[in-house]
């Protein structure tokens, strides 16, 4: 298996500054290798790719002394990065996707990871020392808070507001089978409860964003405030950042959580291969054929709302963990079709009415937990208590 670790790190004053350095060089060189490419296409000269680029660092090294300072292996990194942002742009317009998204340039402040792709090729992972070597920047210390196992594949710096922290990605990582329960259920997700399992069990919603929402628009409502350029600006952008950040800490905490609870107590676990990146799109604009330059109404208002909500559950997040836990743990998660899970009767199949958002009404059997409902949908189409189920 392969694993990742992350760990905060300490860098002394003058390591933040060569690391803040680090980030600003490769920044300018992803930007460099972009602009390249952009000018390439407008000229129709000759088509860049990864190969002449990479083929191009000696020379950048060589030239620019900022650059020479850094891993060799790390910049070759950065120039990867580019070339699949350009592949997953090619791949959006060559399937038709109404916005393609080409690759933007990146301000500094929405640059903040460097990768070295291979541990001993400018970068060290020392445990016993309780430090990590970077090149350009030295051997910085590291809070461990648990073992690495595994063999280190690559080192990442990341750095999150005023706080820096190294990702190790790990190769060969064993797995911890968990003893058997005979427990195996449907989870069926959502917003007003985070989950439902077949069995009967609710897991709440804990809405962080919406308990955060004060202070997020007090924070907001004072960055409006400020000059343009000053300090008090960046500080006051700084605030918002923290604020975000305590939001995704607690969100990733609860889904860790809740994963391992549901990993240690359950053999099989179902859920819907959902599409929160399809589900949270705003709705397209649709021209009024009987006034020309007016739309008709699309409800965009209470759409924008609900994808908040989606986003605020964090359900794709929360299906990555519980995978990675499952297979760490030697159990299987089943990922099925959603398609009408919630609308369905477990019992007979007909297709039930929805009059309210917790409540669905079968012609035959009447009215039931809609999550209820859905969650032993799920569990039947993932054929749990026959045998059938396969493991995603």
């Amino acid at each position: 298996m392969r694993r990742a670790y992350k760990f905060r790190i300490y860098p002394a004053t003058g390591q933040v500054s060569r690391a803040a350095q680090c980030l600003r060089d490769h920044q300018r060189l992803y930007n460099a290798a972009l602009e390249e490419r952009r000018e390439a296409w407008r000229m129709r000269t000759v088509s860049i790719r990864y190969g002449q680029q990479s083929a191009q660092l000696k020379d950048v090294r060589g030239l620019d002394p900022d650059q020479g300072r850094w891993s060799f292996s790390s910049q070759q990194a950065t120039l990867r990065r580019l070339d699949k942002a350009m592949a997953a742009f090619y791949r959006r317009c060559k399937a038709g996707e109404r916005r393609a998204g080409y690759p933007r340039f990146k301000a500094l402040d929405r640059w903040d990871s460097v990768e070295w792709p291979s541990d001993g090729d400018g970068c060290r992972w020392k445990p016993d020392m309780g430090r990590v070597y970077l090149q350009g920047i030295g051997h910085v210390k590291v809070h461990a808070h648990r073992a690495v196992q595994g063999r280190v594949k690559t080192i990442g710096l990341k750095r999150e507001g005023r706080r820096w922290y190294v990702v190790l990605s790990c190769d060969d990582v064993p797995a911890e089978p968990l003893p058997a329960t005979g427990r195996e259920v449907g989870l069926d997700v959502g917003v007003a409860r985070f989950a439902t399992t077949s069995d009967g069990e609710i897991i709440a919603n804990p809405r962080f964003t919406r308990e955060s929402a004060d202070e997020l628009a007090s924070a907001q409502q004072a960055l409006a405030r400020k000059k343009r350029g000053s300090s008090s600006r960046r500080r006051a952008k700084a605030k918002i950042g923290e604020v975000h950040r305590k939001i995704r800490n607690r969100r990733a905490d609860f889904h860790h959580k809740t994963a391992r609870a549901l990993v240690n107590e359950c053999d099989v676990i179902a859920l819907e291969n959902l599409n929160t990146a399809g589900m949270t799109r705003r709705p397209a604009p649709k021209p009024d054929p009987d006034q020309p330059g007016e739309f008709l109404p699309d409800n965009a208002a209470a759409k924008g709302g609900l994808n908040r909500s989606i986003l605020d559950a964090g359900w794709a997040q929360f299906a990555g963990i519980l995978a990675a836990k499952a297979e760490e743990a030697e159990r299987r998660v089943v990922f099925v079709n959603p398609a009408y899970t919630s609308i369905d009767c477990h019992q007979c199949g007909r297709r039930c009415t929805r009059p309210q958002q917790d409540t669905v009404v079968c012609p035959v059997h009447g009215s039931m937990d809609a999550d209820c409902n859905g969650a032993l949908n799920i569990y039947a189409r993932a054929g749990l208590g026959s045998g059938q189920a396969h493991a995603a």
